[in-house]
């Protein structure tokens, strides 16, 4: 495996283009792939700003990238509500600390691998106590339970001055 030279991105940029993703500058693209059909060990980020827009730029990304590795539509389904409910996460409660976010999704070994990191150092409080008539407050606890129906597993870990959501899932 090896990065991508920049004879790549223009192809990248087409293909995202096609999908009617809006690209994000290719300085905050980094795209890892093999020569194989279905990749062995796969890895693409994105370190966007932490905006409201980011959540459903990010989301239709990653959704261009697992039909590209194949993944069947309802484990895609579950990373894209795990993704929507993290990066939300990271820019309600990071935009303040943070001027990017980093989203990576990895494909290797059987598994999925998501991870959203920012630069705040606060870990989130999962399980924490949701006041009954909120609004909000249950995206995590809904990833924790998603997660743990597909056996996978979640962690919240610091991340140089910050701190990383990593989640994991069996890719079938």
């Amino acid at each position: 495996m090896q990065p991508l030279a920049g004879l790549a991105l223009p192809l990248i940029t087409r293909a995202v283009s096609a999908v009617g993703v809006v690209a994000f500058p290719p300085e905050s693209v980094m795209v890892t792939v093999t020569a194989r059909p279905v990749p062995v060990r796969s890895s693409v980020h994105w370190a966007p700003k932490p905006t409201t827009a980011t959540v459903p730029r990010i989301r239709t990304c990653v959704r261009a990238v697992l039909e590209g590795w194949r993944i069947s539509p309802t484990v895609a389904d579950a990373l894209l509500l795990v993704v929507s409910e993290l990066v939300t996460n990271a820019v309600q409660y990071a935009d303040a600390v943070t001027d990017r976010l980093r989203v990576t999704v990895t494909f290797g070994g059987g598994w999925l691998q998501l991870e959203v990191a920012d630069g705040d150092p606060a870990l989130p409080g999962a399980g924490a106590e949701v006041d009954p008539d909120s609004e909000s407050g249950r995206g995590l606890m809904i990833v924790h339970l998603l997660v743990a129906e597909m056996c996978g597993e979640v962690a919240a870990l610091p991340c140089g001055r910050g701190k990383a959501v990593r989640v994991r899932i069996p890719a079938s």
